[in-house]
């Protein structure tokens, strides 16, 4: 099966991108013909500095191979070394219905987050539908909240196909199993819009400081404590093993266990489990040619891919 998945690059990569995603990712590029690539066009929405973009974006790459994305496996790719995307793009917006982009919740979502209104915020999702329609993906993985994308995407393949025939594969949302959902440092879903992100890849002090700046209540140590509705232990379950869970949560309904003693925990779970990773983001931080080379393989192999279906397109429509 062909599997595509994207993320943009308009930040540090954060524990809820891992466990949301990048960590089922390592386990699908073993059984499935994967696409994964680095959303930059997207990422204009928000981010609006060329240089930053740029250094956002190797970047996002580097973090992905050091959790062990393998260039080898999957095709690791810059969605704008691919600029058939946008001539697609422009193809299925002339058939795209106003009404369908209305009702995107994440358009509405990011009007409530303070974005400004603009046409590119309001249509990413005709650029979206085509990322993933011109490789002939079959599977997208998401988490269920995000199942409208694929839904919109099949909408407009299935308008396109009405109009000029059986052109364009529909796929299949990839509801990811074990999806958790991850707090950020306030209780929300984390995410870089809300600004409650723990970086996976932060410096130790940093990320101690982050990790200790997690909101809790004011229950005082001995008293007991309902671990379902603390944000620190729903992180801490994440990393611990089965007897470390049973052991925290037995502490936190008989009392005796601190909001602290668990921030702590947290800081050497995550220590732990990425260090790996850390120590090969720094093997590819001292050589960025080696993920340059990796994406330049990735992007090769991904156009061979979008112009073998921009040739049925056009020919499909008459140019």
């Amino acid at each position: 099966m062909k599997v595509l998945s994207g993320i943009q690059p308009s930040g540090e990569l954060h524990l809820g991108n891992y466990f949301g995603a990048i960590r089922q990712y390592l386990r699908m590029q073993e059984e499935h013909d994967c696409y994964f690539f680095i959303a930059n066009y997207h990422a204009l929405t928000t981010v609006r500095e060329g240089e930053r973009l740029k250094e956002l974006t190797l970047q996002c790459a580097t973090d992905y191979m050091a959790l062990g994305l393998d260039p080898d496996r999957a095709t690791l790719f810059v969605q704008s070394d691919l600029p058939e995307v946008t001539e697609l793009t422009w193809i299925l917006s002339t058939i795209t219905p106003m009404g369908l982009l209305n009702r995107c919740h994440a358009y509405k979502e990011k009007l409530a987050q303070g974005l400004s209104a603009d046409h590119g915020l309001f249509a990413y999702p005709v650029l979206m539908a085509a990322d993933i329609l011109i490789h002939n993906s079959n599977l997208v993985p998401v988490g269920q909240d995000q199942k409208q994308h694929v839904e919109v995407t099949r909408d407009i393949a299935e308008k396109f196909n009405s109009f000029f025939g059986e052109v364009l594969t529909l796929p299949e949302p990839y509801v990811l199993s074990e999806v958790a959902v991850v707090p950020g440092i306030d209780g929300r879903k984390m995410s870089k819009s809300y600004d409650n992100t723990i970086a996976i890849f932060e410096e130790k002090k940093a990320l101690k400081k982050k990790i200790m700046s997690i909101k809790t209540d004011s229950t005082p140590v001995e008293e007991p404590k309902d671990p379902d509705k603390c944000n620190v232990y729903a992180l801490l379950k994440l990393f611990a093993s089965e007897e470390e869970r049973a052991e925290v949560e037995k502490r936190y309904r008989e009392g005796g266990i601190g909001y602290g003693e668990v921030k702590k925990r947290l800081h050497e779970h995550v220590m732990e489990h990425f260090a790996a990773a850390r120590a090969r983001r720094a093997e590819l931080m001292q050589d960025p040619g080696v993920v340059k080379a990796a994406l330049d393989r990735g992007a090769e192999k991904a156009r061979a891919s979008a112009a073998e279906v921009m040739r049925a397109v056009r020919a499909a429509v008459g140019v």
